[in-house]
């Protein structure tokens, strides 16, 4: 029985392992990763996945009112499909990071699937806004053998982040509550601007929670930059 349950026991620790490595936000097991800046200071950095989508300009609308700079995480087939509003994004200021071409889950997939994914993200979105992305994101937060290789080829840099909204199914309120206990110089927030490809999602919440979660940070004496004014403060 011993011989069991020790066979049991290593496998449950590997299983736990796994799981980590593929989607704990500190694991660098696939490759190098960031889910924080400096905790020194107040300030910190709000982030947007999935998008561009047709609510997307209802979240710059917020940030504008505030003169607040954030990183949008873009899906290379949502750029191709709604080019001007990916290129708005850029003109109001905002940073453009990779979020893959269709938001797969990379679990089990090739590593040749998994840099087509990347490449073709970053070629629509450097095609369609001028920007040539140095942030790169999971769908899902996951990550699989082979993104570190694909990373290096294509100069990406991949990010997690230090707290995640769930604004796809919860309300502003909910929203803003966990955004601001997880606040702290540092921090990476992540919300999103579209639900992976659908077209015209409901995105209502998440821009309530970012027109209201904005002034209450900054009354609480925090500062928003971009990841690359986050993560690189000297470049």
């Amino acid at each position: 029985m011993q011989p069991i349950l020790a066979i049991a026991a290593g496998a449950g620790a590997a299983s736990a392992f796994m799981a980590w490595a593929v989607r704990g936000r500190s694991s660098a097991v696939f490759g190098p990763s960031e889910w924080r800046g400096p905790r020194a200071g107040r300030t910190l950095a709000l982030t947007f996945d999935d998008g561009p989508s047709e609510g997307t300009p209802r979240i710059l609308e917020a940030l504008a009112r505030h003169g607040v700079r954030a990183t949008f995480f873009q899906c290379g087939a949502n750029v191709e499909r709604l080019p001007e509003i990916a290129r708005a994004v850029r003109a109001a200021g905002h940073e453009i990071g990779n979020h893959s071409h269709t938001h797969p889950l990379f679990c089990f997939r090739s590593q040749a699937f998994i840099e087509m994914e990347l490449a073709r993200a970053q070629q629509a979105i450097e095609r369609h806004t001028g920007a040539r992305p140095v942030w790169f994101r999971a769908p899902f937060g996951v990550r699989w053998f082979g993104i570190g290789p694909a990373q290096r080829r294509l100069g990406l840099r991949e990010v997690m982040w230090t707290a995640i909204g769930y604004d796809w199914k919860r309300k502003a309120d909910a929203i803003i509550e966990r955004m601001t206990a997880s606040a702290c110089g540092g921090a990476i927030l992540c919300l999103h601007d579209g639900r992976e490809l659908r077209v015209r999602p409901e995105i209502g919440e998440t821009v309530e929670a970012v027109r209201r979660l904005i002034p209450r940070l900054l009354e609480q004496g925090y500062q928003f930059e971009t990841l690359s004014r986050l993560l690189c403060p000297m470049t």
